[in-house]
This record gives structure tokens, sequence and C-alpha cells, in this order.
């Protein structure tokens, strides 16, 4: 079994992603191969994580998948020395209806493996006092063990020295004090992170980011502290859309979970990258085309420009299937409205009609029923996956795809979209991001 920490935080926005990207390079600088996960659904920190330890990154959601796929996901560390894991939000968030393997919080995978927690604690404005926020999170829960803390933004050696004082009493292990440091500061927008591909100076903020993590923390402690109770399940499957993807991948449709690419190459699926943005349409020898999310409403010119992507996709869905996720969905559909009110055309295989005109934020997980067959899922196969945009649908004149509900199943009325051509072929979209079957 291979030793492993989880990375969390109180709270989102406290520093866990720039202290795992951290301590990937600087172990990485050390020798040490070291396996990236990223809890939750998020589709942007696991291709941070690749570049900083050279190895996929992949998510583990205990909502969104059972407990047999969450340990099979294992496997995709062997070879490595330590598991690095970064949760997300803070450690116990997570929805008020739990999933067979737990409510989506990084505790149930903390829990689950039987990994270690490293808090990353924001202790500006607070000196003692933080040590009463450690205190809580270590009895929370007793299947979860809080290895120690990293006391992150420290204005000064005399509030680092009041800070490690409370710790000390309160029994807290400090792995190390990071101070406050603007050259390692990430660009953001409002999904998150600006992608690691549209990142140019991100080797270089990673490696002052290693060199930051090795001087400030203690990496030998951290590593003697790495443990796992869980072993690699048997693999699950996970059906391909087709044994040849055409898979629409650049700036503006990247948001695909590496879990799922992996299990479609894991079942023999070969996976044929397209570029939308450089007017590339479908390989024609592929038997499906998929879109994934990403930033159409960032690129919606470029997109309705691409008059030989646009003119390839619609001849290729005469015949065979094509799926979109979310931003692939809409550049899908009819028209793309965007922030400033302009209508841009998009492929037009389904009447859907989107708009960023007036921003409104969805976000949640999705449990879904297919009331018909989309790319790899019959009917009535039941799906999880998570719903993160800021888009609204003007018209959605096609058949539903799905009967979907949130984490406490109340109704979604994003339903997804389904159209049969006379060809054979079918287009089905979802606003929702698939993370792969129920069970």
């Amino acid at each position: 079994m291979i030793p492993g920490l989880l990375i969390s935080a109180p709270a989102s926005g406290t520093g866990k992603t720039t202290v795992t990207l951290g301590l990937l390079a600087a172990l990485r600088a050390r020798g040490v191969t070291v396996q990236p996960f990223k809890g939750g659904p998020d589709y942007i920190d696991p291709a941070f994580h690749s570049r900083a330890s050279g190895r996929a990154s992949f998510n583990l959601d205990s909502w969104a998948m059972p407990k047999a796929r969450l340990t099979a996901m294992l496997a995709q560390a062997d070879g490595a020395d330590l598991i690095l894991a970064e949760g997300s939000m803070g450690l116990f968030d997570g929805v008020a209806k739990p999933g067979e393997a737990g409510s989506g919080a990084s505790a149930d995978i903390a829990a689950l493996m039987g990994w270690p927690v490293v808090l990353v604690l924001d202790v500006g404005g607070q000196a003692q006092s933080a040590a009463a926020v450690a205190l809580g999170f270590a009895a929370m829960r007793a299947d979860v063990t809080l290895a120690g803390v990293v006391l992150n933004r420290v204005a000064s050696p005399r509030h680092e020295a009041l800070v490690r004082a409370g710790m000390e009493t309160a029994g807290i292990r400090v792995f190390g004090a990071l101070p406050r440091n603007p050259d390692i500061t990430l660009p953001e927008r409002h999904l998150g992170l600006v992608q690691a591909e549209e990142t140019p100076e991100l080797d270089a903020i990673l490696a002052r980011a290693g060199a930051f993590i090795a001087q400030h923390l203690d990496l030998d402690a951290l590593q003697v502290v790495a443990a796992t109770t869980a072993t690699a399940g048997p693999a699950q499957p996970f059906p391909p859309p087709g044994q040849r993807i055409a898979l629409a991948r650049d700036a503006a449709f990247s948001f695909v979970y590496p879990h799922v690419l992996a299990a479609w190459r894991q079942a023999g699926a070969e996976v044929l990258p397209f570029s939308p943005l450089a007017d590339e349409a479908p390989d024609d020898s592929a038997d499906c085309a998929w879109l994934p999310g990403g930033y159409p409403e960032l690129h919606a010119g470029q997109i309705a420009a691409a008059t030989r992507f646009r003119t390839g996709l619609r001849r290729f869905a005469q015949t065979r299937p094509v799926h979109g996720e979310c931003g692939g969905y809409m550049a899908m559909g009819a028209a793309l409205i965007d922030k400033d009110g302009a209508r841009h055309e998009m492929a037009g295989l389904l009447g859907l009609v989107t708009s960023y005109a007036k921003r409104k934020m969805h976000l949640g997980y999705r449990a879904a029923t297919l009331t018909a067959p989309m790319p790899g899922f019959a009917a009535g196969q039941r799906l999880r996956g998570h719903e993160f945009h800021y888009s609204t649908i003007l018209e959605q004149p096609d058949a539903p795809l799905a009967s979907v509900t949130d984490a406490t199943e109340n109704a979604v009325p994003e339903t997804g979209s389904l159209r049969r051509f006379d060809g054979g072929g079918v287009a089905t979209g979802t606003y929702f991001h698939l993370i792969g079957p129920a069970t």
C-alpha cells in the first residue's frame, strides 16, 4: 500500500491549492514520485497537479462515485512513493443527502483511504485562537486523523511564535509556517483558476512554489506521517461512447475529467482530439464525437466563424452520435448570446439557445436517469455528474434527454436535449459534466 496525505482546509480560499502544488514540485525535486488526486468535481486543478508532479491527477468524489470506484482509482498510484490528495472546499463540507460513499466531503475520502489530513490554516488576523480551529477539526470525526497543520499567511516572526504557542498548548503539530508570497499567485477567472495550458508562466510559478515550500515546511516529517489503510480494488467498467472517439480539445473545450478519459482508454477506445478553435472537424473515421465543457463564451465569435468545424460536425451528426457537456452542449445549439448581448451562431445540431447576458450561477451535483440512450449508456441508466456554469437557457425546443435532480432529489429543469437525424445519427447534450454511472 502506498502511503498518502490529504491536504485540506477549513474553507475555500485558504491556500491549499498553492500548498499542494508547492509540495508536489518540492517532493518531485527531491526525487520522490508523487501521485496526485483531487477531491470533488474539479476539472481544472488536476491539470496543475500533473504539471507539478509529472503524473496524471485524478478526481475522487464520495457523492458521485461508489466506494468500489474510489478504491479502484488507487491503481493509478502504481509506481509512486507517495499519494498527495488535495481536498475541495472545507474538510467537512458536502451535501445534505449523502451518496453511497459519502456527502462529497474531503473527510469522506480521508476516512475511506486512511489518509491523515494536513490542514492549511489561514492565520491572518488571529494568533493563539487558530489552535481552537485546529482542535475542532481534530475532534469532528473519529474516523478522520488530523496529522497537523500548515500555517499560511503568517505576518511576522512574532505572529508565527504566537500561533505556534497556541498549537503547542493544544497538542497540534505544526509542519511549517508560510509568509505571504505574491510571487506564487495563480491567475483566476469566473470558474476558478485560469487553465494550466493557458498559463505560460506556470512552470516558473511551480518552481518558485516548490522552493518556497521546501524552505518553510518540514518535508521529511510530512513523508513520515503519511499513511493508508485502503488497497486498490478491481477496475470498474465505464463504457466508452464509441471505439474511436473524436474529442473536442482546446482552450474552449477542455473540461473533461481525467478518470473518464482513462476509463475510455482502458476499455480499448481510441481518443482522436480535434480543435474547433482551429476550425477542425471531427475525424471522419470516428464513430462518436464528444464535446466537453470549457469556455465557449470566451471564444463565441471564433466558434461562429469556424465554418469547417460547424459544417463538419453537422455532417458527422447525420449518421453518428454527437454528445456535448455544458460548454460543448451550448456549442451544439442554435446560438450563444455573449455577456454583451451579441448573438453568435453555433453548430445548430440542437435548437438550444443560451445566454450570458444575465449571469446566474448554476452549481451542484446532478443525478440523472436517462429517458433515451446517449453515447455509452442505454435508456434507464442512472448517472451522476456536476453542474457549474453562469449561462441560462433561452430556448430548448428539443426532447429532454433525462430526468435530472440535485443532490437533495429536487427536480432540476436542465434536463438535457435529444435530436435524431434521418441518417441514423443523434445529437445529445447535458449541462452536467458526467462523472460516472451511479453504481
